[in-house]
């Protein structure tokens, strides 16, 4: 006669084994720069464009939109934003950008830093300058008028330039092209702080309304400076991320 005891351990013995879990996906390999960035609170404007008019491309279109001038890196792991000297320019200024500007859902960003923290963190390279004048902006608090801060590179110069020119600090005297470096940019209580390679560079006293970032390559140099129409300025943009709170 057999036993209970053998009977489970005949039972169990006899069990098939359990199916193994499914393999995770694999991950999607990047095909647009709308993989690499999020993308949804940013409109994009393009150095080319009919007349005088920049093109702009806006969200949802964005999201899955590509050329020569705004592409993924050879790896698919960055973005590249292109300028040419010769390119089409916005109103109000001669030199031509590939770059972001915040949104807030349909509407065009604005805020105050009296209110509230504003923080916009990016990881980036500056890849190329033109070569009249190398002078490339990188990163931006915008006013409705003004540029508020710029993050420039002026040959190997990187550094904040703040209230319309008024004042600056370096962050690298001796930047390399394609060197990766963290930024990041708060804007509260009345001061704008920037962080780079997560030490603080900069904390000075500028408050303002109606500011947004901006993130990108804004060349500045065009041919009435000698510079080649074909000439270009260039950033590569890891990762990029705005972040709001009262």
């Amino acid at each position: 006669m057999v036993g209970p005891a053998l009977l489970v351990a005949l039972a169990a013995c006899a069990a098939p084994e359990p199916a193994p879990a499914p393999a995770p996906p694999a991950p999607r390999t990047p095909a647009v720069p709308g993989d690499v960035l999020n993308l949804a609170n940013w409109k994009l404007t393009l150095p080319t464009g009919a007349g005088n008019e920049p093109e702009e491309i806006h969200p949802p279109q964005l999201t899955s939109f590509s050329d020569d001038f705004f592409r993924l890196d050879d790896t698919r792991d960055g973005v590249v934003f292109t300028a040419n000297a010769g390119g089409v320019t916005t109103n109000g200024s001669s030199y031509p950008r590939c770059e972001l500007r915040e949104m807030d859902g349909g509407a065009l960003a604005s805020w105050s830093n009296r209110a509230g923290t504003h923080t916009m963190t990016l990881r980036e390279a500056i890849t190329k300058l033109p070569e009249v004048k190398p002078h490339v902006v990188a990163a931006q608090i915008h006013d409705a008028e003004n540029d508020v801060v710029m993050v420039r590179l002026e040959g190997t110069h990187l550094f904040v330039e703040y209230d319309d020119g008024e004042g600056e600090f370096t962050l690298d005297e001796h930047y390399a092209l394609g060197t990766p470096y963290d930024l990041r940019i708060t804007a509260a209580n009345g001061r704008v702080q920037v962080a780079y390679n997560g030490r603080q560079a900069g904390d000075v006293p500028l408050a303002g309304d109606g500011w947004y970032f901006k993130a990108g390559t804004y060349t500045q140099s065009n041919p009435e400076r000698g510079e080649a129409p074909a000439a270009v300025g260039e950033v590569v943009i890891y990762s990029l991320d705005v972040q709001h709170t009262p």
